[in-house]
């Protein structure tokens, strides 16, 4: 970044910081482990606990059952999640409210101030996000701070903070340009987020190898989905086993369902409880019935929107829907990044869908409609419309829809974001006819 005054609003510092750095993902430690320590982050605890949440998929519904989990039983929580749906203050929520721009641009002019002080260190739009994020909890340290990774885990800037519990979701391929197509180097990668001697909660029955291995070279105490805890029975009324920090045996019966992977509610479970917390299952039941997070089998009436963009995250989708049939059409809005196993999601969703509309995202990593219909036709799927945007297509399949139909919007978090602002517009223009209607009415 340049010695230019520092901004004033908190769009023109992100987008300062999108111009910042020559590359947009440079994965090391180097550079915000030396930031991180000249602003007293590596100096003093983050938080009474810390909690760092990796995988490649089931990372925010963990994140955000932890917290729900947390402050239902009384604790001052900082959540740091990324990437975002809407709007940048999403990816910091401190005690379950959204950051406000002040803090944010706090945050980011720390970051600033102590990456010019000394040699200067360039950093990465994530890199100072997350800096950012961390000296905001930093300001008031909560009992709990949840960190989510950003990409893989070992050399993402959230692991310069020690965890005092660390959770690896599930392991499945995705940021190949990354972290490869190896499922045993990825699962090490993740895995990075382990610390000799702390709890490392597994949240997937199936993770390569190589993470137990990397426990086992650190000497972490493993807590395993289906061994160390598990869950009993779907939907309302499920039931969890687990251990508490002593291993002493734990259990919690007729949960709700929280409209979220059931595993993913039973990781945070038993990773919340290996923080010292003492579940209690009145606390447990409330939060499972109240947590939401947008963007995950969102249903705003006939619209599911769903940010899964991989294989992996494609089949729970599919489960879903399979689960909850309708009357008329199920129709998907599809808009991916090129980055993306955009033939792999295809093939797993296809057996729900009856027909697809396709849109264009923008930028560098932007594949286009006529790419994800070519791929779509080759595998014999019937495709009603190639739109420039995300926005467009949801336009032409709301004049089109019949009552009985649903539509599934996936692919990505920016088709879901760019979607969900689309239906916030319309509802707001349908109220203002409303309102405008009943005035008239009254006169």
């Amino acid at each position: 970044m340049s010695d230019a005054p520092l901004p004033t609003t908190l769009d023109a510092w992100l987008a300062r910081l999108e111009a910042a750095h020559p590359v947009g993902i440079d994965l090391g430690l180097d550079r915000v482990a030396e930031v991180a320590r000249r602003m007293g982050l590596l100096s003093r605890p983050l938080a009474g606990r810390v909690i760092t949440v990796a995988g490649t998929n089931g990372k925010g519904s963990t994140v955000a059952l932890l917290e729900a989990l947390a402050r239902a039983h009384g604790l001052a929580t900082a959540a740091y999640t990324s990437p975002h749906l809407v709007r940048y203050n999403e990816r910091l929520r401190l005690n379950g409210v959204e950051a406000d721009d002040a803090t944010l641009m706090a945050g980011f002019a720390a970051v600033e101030r102590a990456r010019r002080a000394g040699d200067p260190v360039s950093l990465t739009y994530f890199e100072v996000g997350t800096l950012g994020a961390l000296w905001a909890m930093a300001q008031t340290p909560p009992d709990l701070a949840i960190l989510e990774v950003g990409l893989g885990g070992r050399l993402d800037a959230v692991n310069v903070i020690d965890p005092d519990v660390a959770v690896v979701t599930t392991v499945a391929q995705d940021h190949a340009a990354f972290l490869g197509t190896d499922l045993e180097q990825i699962g090490r990668e993740k895995a990075g987020i382990l610390r000799a001697g702390r709890p490392a909660v597994l949240g997937s029955r199936q993770l390569p190898a190589s993470v137990r291995r990397v426990a086992g070279e650190l000497g972490a105490s493993l807590f395993a989905l289906g061994e160390a805890f598990g869950r009993q029975g779907e939907g309302a009324g499920w039931s969890w086993t687990g251990c508490d920090v002593g291993e002493g045996a734990l259990s919690l019966e007729a949960l709700p369902d929280p409209g979220l992977p059931l595993d993913n509610a039973a990781t945070a479970l038993q990773a919340l409880a290996l923080t010292g917390v003492t579940l209690e299952v009145d606390a447990c039941r409330r939060a499972l019935a109240e947590v939401r997070l947008p963007g995950r089998l969102q249903w705003l009436g006939q619209w599911c929107l769903d940010v899964g963009h991989n294989p992996h995250a494609a089949a729970y989708v599919a489960d879903r829907l399979a689960a909850r049939p309708c009357r008329g059409r199920t129709l998907a809005l599809l808009a991916m990044l090129g980055d993306k196993d955009a033939d792999g999601v295809i093939a797993t969703l296809a057996p729900t869908i009856d027909a697809w509309v396709t849109a264009s995202l923008p930028g560098e990593r932007a594949r286009s409609a006529e790419d994800l219909a070519g791929r779509l036709e080759g595998q014999g799927a019937a495709v009603l419309h190639r739109a420039a945007s995300p926005a467009a297509a949801a336009a032409w399949l709301a004049a089109r829809l019949m009552p009985e139909d649903r539509v599934l919007v996936c692919g990505s978090f920016f088709t879901v974001g760019e979607v969900l602002e689309w239906l916030a517009r319309e509802r707001e223009a349908a109220q203002t006819d409303t309102d405008h209607s009943g005035s008239e009415e009254a006169r």
